[in-house]
C-alpha cells in the first residue's frame, strides 16, 4: 500500500504543476485553491508512504516522478522544447527512479 501512496503523491505533484501553470496564466483564485489541495494531497500521500518505505528512497522516487512527469506534461501539453539532451537526462532520472524501487 505504501507504494500506491507514493505513486499517488507523485501524480498529485504533476497535477499541481499543471494547475500552477493555469494559475500563473490567469491568477484565478479557483486555481490557487486547487493548487494548494493538490500539494496537500501530495505531501500527505508521501508522508503515508514513508511509514513503510525509507525516507531516502521515498523522497527520491517522489522527486523523480514529479520531475519526469512535469517535463512530459510540459512537452506534451505546453509545447516546450524536446531536444535530445533534455530527453536523455529525463531518461536517466527515470531509470534511476526505477533502480531505486528495485533496490528497496
Amino acid at each position: 500500500m505504501a507504494w500506491i501512496f507514493l505513486i499517488i503523491a507523485g501524480i498529485c505533484e504533476i497535477i499541481g504543476v499543471i494547475i500552477m501553470k493555469k494559475y500563473v496564466d490567469t491568477h484565478a483564485k479557483k486555481y490557487l485553491l486547487s493548487l494548494i489541495l493538490c500539494f496537500m494531497c501530495s505531501f500527505m500521500s508521501l508522508s503515508l508512504s514513508m511509514q513503510s518505505i525509507a525516507m531516502s528512497i521515498a523522497y527520491a522516487i517522489w522527486t523523480g516522478i514529479g520531475a519526469v512527469g512535469s517535463v512530459v506534461v510540459g512537452v506534451v501539453l505546453f509545447k516546450e522544447s524536446k531536444n535530445f539532451l533534455k530527453l536523455f537526462f529525463i531518461l536517466v532520472i527515470l531509470v534511476s527512479t526505477i533502480a531505486l524501487k528495485l533496490l528497496s
